[in-house]
This record gives C-alpha cells, sequence and structure tokens, in this order.
C-alpha cells in the first residue's frame, strides 16, 4: 500500500500579506467581494470609503437578491469594542440591512454581541461576524478563507416573526418556491451565482454580470410571475441609454430569447425593465405548482444566455 504525500497546512498572520488596512486590505476585499459572497451565500455590490458624516465605512453597497443595503466593517487586529461601535454607528446611518464585520479573530464578548443582535432583530436585519484566514500548503501562496463566526439564525427570525403577526402564508410560499428554483437554475447553469440564502419575498435577483443589471423572478399583481432583465445603474439618463441600446435590437433578442418579451422603459422610473410572463395563471399554492417551477428555470436560463453577454459590452 503506497503512503500518499500530503503537504504541511500553515495559518499564515494577515498583516504579512496587508501590510495596512486601508491601503491594503480594503481594496483587495473590493476586487475579490465575490469571495465574500460565496461565504455568506449572497451575492454583493459595494463601493469602497462612503461617508457616514464625519467618518467613512469601509465598504457598502446591497445585496442583489433582496436589494437591502449592505455595509462591510473590516479590520487587520482582533475585534475591539471600538469597532462595535464604529459598526453600529454606519449600520444607523447608512441604514443597513447587512451589517458585517470581518476580522483575523472574534473576542468571544463581540461573537456573542453579533448573536445577541440577530436574536433581538427582525428578518430584514442581519449581522455577520467573519474571521479572516489566510492557509497554505508547503511552499504554495496563500489563501483567503473567510469563516462564519456568527451569523443570523432565519428559521428562529422567521418563526418569531409569524408568532408577531408579521408573517405571511404567501411569503413563506415564495420562500420555499425560491428555495427549490434557485437549485434547480444553478444545477443547470453552476456559477452563475453565488447566491444562496432567500426570504419571504415576491422577488429573488441576481447579478446579471455587470453592476446595476440584475436578473430577476418575480412574483406581481398577486397573480402573475416573470423572469426579467431590471436595469438600475442608480443613474435615470445610464439605465435609459442602456435600454435604448437592447430595444434597438428588440427583435433578434425576443428571437433568440424564443418568447415574447415586453420592454418596459418604465418613463415614471429611475429603472427599465425586460421581462417575460409566465403564461398561464398560478395555482392557489404556488409552490407546489411544478409547471411553473419548470418554466422559472427553462426562462431564467434562457434569458441569462442571451442578455449577460451583451450587458457586459454596452456602451453606458
Amino acid at each position: 500500500m503506497t503512503t500518499p504525500i500530503l503537504g504541511r497546512l500553515q495559518r499564515i498572520d494577515a498583516r504579512e500579506v496587508w501590510a495596512h488596512e486601508a491601503r491594503g486590505f480594503t481594496p483587495w476585499l473590493l476586487q475579490n467581494i465575490g469571495l465574500l459572497g460565496e461565504a455568506l451565500g449572497i451575492e454583493i455590490e459595494v463601493q469602497s470609503e462612503v461617508g457616514v458624516g464625519a467618518f467613512a465605512v469601509d465598504l457598502a453597497g446591497k445585496e442583489l437578491s433582496s436589494g437591502r443595503p449592505l455595509i462591510v466593517e473590516n479590520q487587520l487586529a482582533p475585534t475591539d469594542h471600538g469597532h462595535l461601535g464604529q459598526l453600529l454607528t454606519y449600520a444607523a446611518g447608512l441604514d443597513a440591512a447587512v451589517v458585517i464585520w470581518i476580522a483575523p479573530s472574534f473576542r468571544e464578548e463581540h461573537r456573542q454581541a453579533i448573536d445577541w443582535l440577530n436574536q433581538h432583530t427582525d428578518e430584514q436585519l442581519d449581522f455577520f461576524g467573519i474571521e479572516i484566514e489566510l492557509l497554505k500548503i508547503d511552499a504554495s501562496p496563500p489563501a483567503p478563507h473567510f469563516k462564519l463566526v456568527a451569523q443570523p439564525n432565519e428559521w428562529a427570525k422567521t418563526t418569531k416573526q409569524a408568532a408577531a403577526g408579521g408573517g405571511t402564508e404567501r411569503g413563506n410560499q415564495y420562500r420555499r418556491f425560491f428555495e427549490v428554483a434557485l437549485p434547480r437554475f444553478e444545477a443547470v447553469r453552476p456559477g452563475m451565482t453565488s447566491a444562496s440564502r432567500v426570504g419571504p419575498r415576491n422577488w429573488f435577483s441576481f447579478s446579471a454580470g455587470r453592476s446595476g443589471f440584475v436578473h430577476v423572478w418575480s412574483f406581481y399583481q398577486g397573480e402573475r410571475f416573470r423572469a426579467e432583465l431590471y436595469i438600475d445603474t442608480g443613474d435615470r439618463a445610464r439605465n435609459k441609454a442602456a435600454f435604448d441600446q437592447l430595444a434597438l435590437r428588440s427583435d433578434e433578442l425576443t428571437a433568440a430569447v424564443g418568447m415574447p418579451l415586453a420592454w418596459e422603459r418604465l418613463e415614471a422610473k429611475r429603472a427599465s425593465r425586460i421581462s417575460v410572463s409566465y403564461p398561464g395563471p398560478l395555482v392557489d399554492v404556488v409552490d407546489q405548482d411544478e409547471a411553473l417551477q419548470t418554466w422559472a428555470v427553462d426562462t431564467m436560463v434562457r434569458m441569462c444566455d442571451v442578455f449577460r453577454p451583451i450587458v457586459r459590452s454596452l456602451a453606458v
């Protein structure tokens, strides 16, 4: 029997890689935000150094699947009271709903503080504590690993909300629907999204491969369902310019998708939308509608295959 040759795993001090938090670690995190999203099971868009009064949070943006505001506070030393205070100040100043604190190690009292915040807030507000580890095998380059040490208990939050009369059975049906549709989509198009967390909302979205462009599954008007490309870069003129460029190719794109597309410039709104609607009515219990599940996955695959390459090349 041959004895396997194994390497030796080593942990590297983060300061050996990033000498400075603001000039080293934060810019790296901005460029590699997808790695953080994978660890959390969400898709994230962020920008750096967003002002909050006289101060600035390290990273701020949004969670794509829900559109909730998100902030990230990071440090290269063990957690301390000062950063906890900054985290809460920034969360309040930016009305953040997803709050992430990253450090090489978490003191037990700070992990307990994150757990306490999650236990005493509703499901619209989530706190995460994450340890950043750097690992290497023998002479390999160090690899980052985001280790979750504190996170929301979504089941407990949902149960608490329902007991207080804040949840609805319809919302729970939406959650269960997306919990089935998302892994089915990922099985067909692996790596298209890192999102895995869903909530009791009537929509679920993920990146279309470019900031400001998202693919969306949406229940609307209480009895309809559609798959969308939603355009909202934060700038109305840019949104309309992107939509107009796509609309010039409407016949070509409609033929490529193989379904009738609704071209909605949405003149009264900042955003624009291109969508295709499910042709049939919804059953009373939407999460048990197999025909709708199949249509949702197949249609989103078509929308992604057609629009993602074009969205990346738009001159906006």
